[in-house]
């Protein structure tokens, strides 16, 4: 039904005394029919059905609103009970029991659609006007019908003030499980990043160990003995990743392909020294190498790769220029993910990623730029 809104929050699990506290001041109005019901000379009959009949209507409130603040659907019947009895109670027993009406108009605002609250708001004052009216008392007891209006005012807030507080919390929900998102995709990234470049690197000094074995034992004892220490320091780094504390550098990348490539039989040429840089401009670049590397180990058939650092009054820039087969052979498979990745990180430092030909239109070359501003010092 429109206007209604369930809850979203889990079960108060409290008990019903505590979950209804907020109950018990407005049942001090109950002070009058109750004062009238034992000191005004009536039937007994009348005296045991209004008083099974207000025992029955206060019940029924506690329902309604108990509803309403655990955010539950409805108690419709109970609603129904208050409204009847609220109305009858008063016209029958007088301008005493008119004060029940603000229970109605209460539970009406607490209870029904928002476009049904203050026709039914008003219905409740002008019927206790009229009640009090009837008995020529409007002018002593004219607050009743106000009361009727300024409780719904107050119920309406609350009700507001429920559904705001309930949509932040769906909002906070909502926001930790797009940051539990966001840590899973970076966390892919970077076992991506990790591993791609390690088990690359474990592959190809598996398949020189076995060309070797028969022909240079020796040699390829060593080999193995380096797939043994990548894949150990693959597993470190799996765990240094997994524990948060992961750093890449741009010198120790460096020094990664320095050693993977001259195992594949291709010549680096990169810088010794590298200019000092802030920690996530370096990590990044770090990043970069790495993936270069691993994309020339895996695609571009290259046997020689350039690497060139430099910074100036715009930022840091790091450029892997090979003469491989070019810009479809590192674009295509795996390496789209990895060059992906790359991006965003550089994204991320407002940085920028470019790839295109090497010189001449043959290879193939990765272009990083990271501003760094004054952060960067002299080598």
């Amino acid at each position: 039904m429109a206007g209604i809104q369930l809850p979203s929050g889990p079960m108060d699990c409290r008990p019903a005394w505590q979950r209804l506290g907020w109950a018990l001041p407005w049942l001090l109005f109950q002070f009058f029919p109750v004062f009238d019901l034992v000191t005004t000379p009536r039937a007994a009959w009348v005296r045991v059905v209004a008083a099974g009949a207000l025992l029955v209507f206060t019940g029924s409130y506690l329902v309604v609103m108990g509803r309403f603040f655990e955010r539950r659907m409805p108690a419709w019947r109970h609603l129904v009970v208050v409204a009847v009895l609220g109305v009858v109670l008063a016209a029958w027993l007088g301008s005493a029991w008119a004060g029940l009406l603000i229970y109605v108009s209460a539970a009406a605002a607490g209870a029904l659609p928002q476009r049904w609250v203050w026709p039914a708001v008003v219905a409740c004052a002008g019927a206790c006007a009229g009640v009090v009216g009837a008995e020529g008392e409007l002018g002593q007891l004219f607050i009743l019908p106000v009361m009727c209006v300024l409780t719904a005012f107050a119920l309406s807030g609350t009700r507001t003030l429920v559904s705001v507080n309930a949509e932040l919390s769906e909002a906070r929900e909502e926001l930790a499980r797009n940051a539990v998102a966001e840590e899973r995709l970076r966390f892919a990234r970077d076992l991506h990043d990790l591993l791609g470049h390690s088990l690359s690197l474990i592959a190809l000094k598996s398949e020189l160990a076995g060309r070797l074995a028969d022909r240079d034992p020796a040699r390829a004892r060593t080999e193995m003995a380096d797939v043994e220490a990548t894949a150990r320091r693959a597993l470190a780094e799996v765990r240094d990743a997994v524990s948060g504390y992961r750093q890449v550098s741009a010198g120790s990348a460096l020094a990664e392909a320095r050693a993977a490539l001259s195992a594949a039989g291709i010549t680096l040429t990169a810088p010794r020294e590298l200019p000092a840089l802030p920690g996530a401009v370096d990590a990044v670049l770090g990043w970069v190498v790495r993936e270069a590397t691993t994309n020339v180990l895996r695609h571009s058939g290259a046997r020689s790769v350039t690497v060139t650092v430099g910074t100036d009054d715009d930022g840091a820039a790091l450029t892997v220029t090979d003469d491989g087969h070019g810009l479809a052979e590192h674009s295509s498979g795996p390496a789209g993910a990895g060059l992906s990745g790359i991006e965003e990180r550089l994204a991320a430092l407002g940085g920028r990623l470019e790839t295109g030909p090497g010189p001449g239109g043959r290879g193939f070359r990765l272009r990083a730029r990271v501003p760094v501003g004054a952060a960067v010092a002299a080598p």
